[in-house]
């Protein structure tokens, strides 16, 4: 019995340890301490106000809920910066009458990222998502809200996914 104990033990051991430290977000050991998020600037054609600074801010909370690292304004171990280049409203769907039966508001954001502790990690590149409503629905109010915080939940998390949980 003692022997049965005693291997229990040391399987517990293998498994809780073996693997290693892991987060649940996926992120590893990270050098950096601080980020900073500068202002992401909406140059797309079409302009939605607030929709910059509300982005700007849904990827800056993203970062403190996932990480332990600290917000800054600058010098920032970690910076993300960039542009909303696209923001559009297109149809999708057409009805008979020639009216359209589903709207897609697409959204496109140029990132650029930079590690000061990991220069061969910096990288520029494009995400992008959508949100289909109904063609007879107006994207206004809390139907646009719904379709704003879809958006920057996606894109967010696939910033946050290609910079520090490296999926």
């Amino acid at each position: 019995m003692k022997l049965f104990k005693h291997i229990v033990l040391v399987l517990c051991s293998v498994i809780l340890f073996g693997c290693g430290p892991y987060s649940f977000t996926g992120i590893q050991d990270l050098k950096a301490e601080t980020f900073q998020v500068n202002y992401f600037q909406n140059t797309a054609d079409l302009i939605e106000p607030g929709f910059d600074r509300d982005f700007t801010l849904a990827l800056q909370d993203l970062i403190v809920n996932q990480t332990n690292l600290n917000l800054t304004t600058t010098n920032g171990d970690l910076v993300y910066e960039g542009e909303i280049v696209e923001y559009r409203i297109s149809p999708q769907t057409a009805q008979a009458d020639n009216t359209a039966a589903q709207n897609r508001l697409s959204v496109s954001v140029n990132v650029r990222f930079f590690d000061k502790d990991l220069p061969d990690e910096e990288f520029e590149k494009r995400f992008s998502f959508f949100f289909d409503y109904g063609g007879s629905i107006l994207l206004q109010g809390a139907q646009k809200d719904a379709a704003h915080e879809e958006i920057f939940e996606r894109i967010t998390q696939d910033i946050f996914n290609e910079t520090l949980a490296k999926w």
